[in-house]
């Protein structure tokens, strides 16, 4: 304070955090934070309060709003386009496992989930198809076995006839008694083809598959296979090699191929001792060879030529589950791609052996 000048003289206009200035007494109570100074010989007391800078609280609460909203849209994105479309999608997949295959599929344009729906609509029709050729199958499978039934019943009433008049002494010459026994055996040769024809009719339809034959690489057929086993081998720890591919073109169809080898390499792993699975190759004439070769071979000598054969199981397979089809269905594909397979025990090893055509 300038000498000569009073504490009256003060103007607390320009002084916004003094609120009071008075005459110091050393008994007088303030509520107020306070300085005491000298002016000109005598104590005073400046009562004054603090002045907050409150922008960084404005600024901390501006970034912690926008945070909130841009949450709050983002949690109604994923609504909107995540987690609303996947319930959709839940009730779409319940209905076809129900069967319901003529559920109608909503557009989606979603770019997470329009081409999902797109395949699974793709799916769903291909579903259906099968449903309606299956239904058609079956009506068909079931018209021809009762007609079968009914022609049998021609040459059964015929023994039973030759029988009956057999038994009676009816026929008194021997020529006649060897003209009926020739015509019961003629009679029972016809049931019989009857029969094989009802047997085959009841074991087609699960063998009316789509063969697309054609020319593909080798290569991509190993490459489907290893992509599909290596990883799926280290989770079993079983080795899993295959052999380097001298490439070449084969003939069949690469879908049905793929199915042929999984089906071998699944037996390996269901039936082998689970050490090491071994894929090999080999040349003969116009053919191109690949060999599936398991350890722990547990299948007796006697049982491998009936493998191939429908509905036929192993004596090693009691605790394994299966149908006994699957080396069927590998057989009937391979020949209808001009193909074979064949299997052979060596010691402990198990092999199967896929036959391509080279073109």
């Amino acid at each position: 304070m300038k000498s000569g000048k009073s504490v009256q003289d003060i103007s607390l206009d320009k002084y916004k955090s003094i609120v009071r200035i008075s005459e110091f007494k050393a008994n007088q109570f303030c509520n107020n934070d306070y300085r005491v100074e000298e002016v000109n010989g005598l104590l005073y007391r400046f009562e004054y309060t603090q002045i907050k800078n409150t922008r960084p609280i404005w600024v901390v609460n501006g970034i912690l709003a926008t945070f909130f909203l841009s949450t709050v849209v983002i949690v109604v994105y994923i609504g909107k386009k995540v987690i609303y479309p996947f319930h959709s999608m839940n009730y779409l997949v319940e209905e076809l496992a129900k069967g319901n295959l003529s559920v109608p599929i909503k557009e989606e344009k979603s770019k997470f989930f329009g081409r999902f729906l797109w395949s699974v609509d793709m799916l769903r029709e291909k579903l259906e198809q099968d449903k309606l050729r299956e239904m058609e199958f079956v009506k068909e499978k079931k018209t021809l076995i009762l007609s079968l039934s009914h022609d049998i019943k021609t040459p059964l009433a015929t023994i039973d006839l030759y029988t009956k008049a057999l038994l009676q002494n009816l026929y008194s010459t021997e020529e006649k008694r060897l003209e009926v026994v020739k015509g019961i055996e003629k009679n029972a040769e016809d049931i019989k083809k009857y029969v094989n024809e009802i047997s085959k009719a009841s074991r087609e339809d699960f063998l009316r598959f789509e063969i697309d034959n054609k020319e593909f690489y080798l290569s991509e057929l190993m490459k489907a296979i290893e992509k599909y086993y290596t990883e799926k081998m280290i989770n079993n720890f079983t080795k899993f090699i295959i052999d380097k591919v001298d490439d070449c073109l084969i003939y069949g169809d690469l879908d049905r191929s793929i199915e042929v080898l999984q089906n071998i390499i699944e037996n390996a792993i269901k039936y082998g001792g689970g050490e090491k699975i071994h894929i090999t190759f080999a040349d003969e004439e116009e053919c191109k060879l690949v060999t599936v070769t398991n350890t722990g071979c547990s299948l007796p000598n006697e049982e491998l030529n009936h493998i191939f054969d429908s509905f036929y199981r192993g004596s090693n397979s009691e605790k394994v589950k299966g149908s006994g089809l699957g080396l069927y269905i590998c057989k009937e594909i391979l020949h209808r791609m001009d193909g074979d397979i064949f299997a052979k025990i060596s010691g402990n090893n198990f092999k199967v052996t896929v036959v391509f055509r080279k073109m």
